[in-house]
């Protein structure tokens, strides 16, 4: 799995066979009995270039999700190995901090709790963390992250706002639309960096994280569509004005199908009864 990876990413045999410190020959081997194990063409092999077949890609998002349950088994096999029981949990910086922080207490005080150790990051990055191993639970946030294949109790859903610098023409108004919003050519909406680390095309400044995004707002650079409890962490420089047809934002909390940790299951029993 680990070899097709490779060579379906990089589609060609020799950058593939270099990014796994490897010959060449013994990787062409391994496509071609892989394939005749499944009976499917994986790869059309042309003179100048490889490309995935229907089949192909079909077991290149199946594979990358075998691989990341194999890094997840080893990652939380070895936690389960330390001296000192504890579980991780991942979620974005600057989101839901209310709730977390009483959530946090509140686990602290149950009987046999154990130690949540807090791993904040960058946005969608807490589902990946949850699918790889990293994370034993999670909060996300429907509908801007994925909630595919873990099992979920949702614990608060809010509506939408939107943030702009304090003085600014419209930060009086009641309400604006999400139209409205897109077409503030004073104020580009922010560009957040796809999966790859790339950022899509547009005027909005780069932005990385929450503490950056409030700043460049307070300086009018931006403004951004953000949950409606973010009014806890702005100061006099912003100015909040409802996106009434704006998505509502749903916080979950998230965690393995097949997790079977007893301090997770009381974590999650916490932030239900919150």
């Amino acid at each position: 799995m680990r070899y097709f990876v490779a060579v379906a990413e990089e589609l060609h045999f020799g950058r593939a066979a270099q990014r796994l410190a490897m010959a060449q020959p013994p990787l062409s081997r391994a496509i071609q009995q892989l394939e005749r194990r499944l009976g499917v063409v994986l790869l059309h092999r042309g003179s100048r270039a490889i490309t995935l077949t229907e089949a192909g890609a079909v077991l290149l998002r199946e594979a990358r999700a075998v691989l990341d349950a194999v890094d997840a088994a080893e990652r939380r096999t070895r936690r389960a190995a330390a001296d000192r029981p504890g579980i991780v949990l991942a979620t974005k910086a600057g989101a839901s901090s209310e709730l977390l922080a009483k959530l946090l207490d509140a686990y602290a005080a149950e009987p046999g709790a154990v130690a949540v150790e807090v791993m904040l990051c960058g946005p969608g990055e807490q589902e990946r963390l949850l699918r790889d191993g990293r994370a034993d639970v999670a909060l996300l946030h429907r509908p801007f992250d994925t909630t595919a294949g873990f099992d979920t109790e949702d614990l608060h859903t809010e509506q939408q706002v939107v943030v702009l610098p304090a003085g600014h023409s419209l930060a009086d108004r009641a309400q604006m639309s999400l139209a409205e919003v897109s077409v503030l050519t004073d104020l580009p909406l922010p560009r957040w960096p796809r999966r790859d680390g790339s950022y899509p095309d547009g005027p909005g400044p780069r932005v990385r994280d929450h503490t950056q995004l409030t700043q460049l707002i307070a300086l009018g650079r931006t403004c951004a569509v953000m949950p409606e409890s973010v009014r806890t962490h702005l100061h006099d420089k912003h100015a909040v004005v409802p996106v009434p047809d704006a998505p509502a934002v749903t916080t979950v909390i998230a965690w393995p199908p097949h997790s079977r940790s007893k301090a997770v299951a009381d974590l999650v029993r916490t932030a239900v009864r919150l």
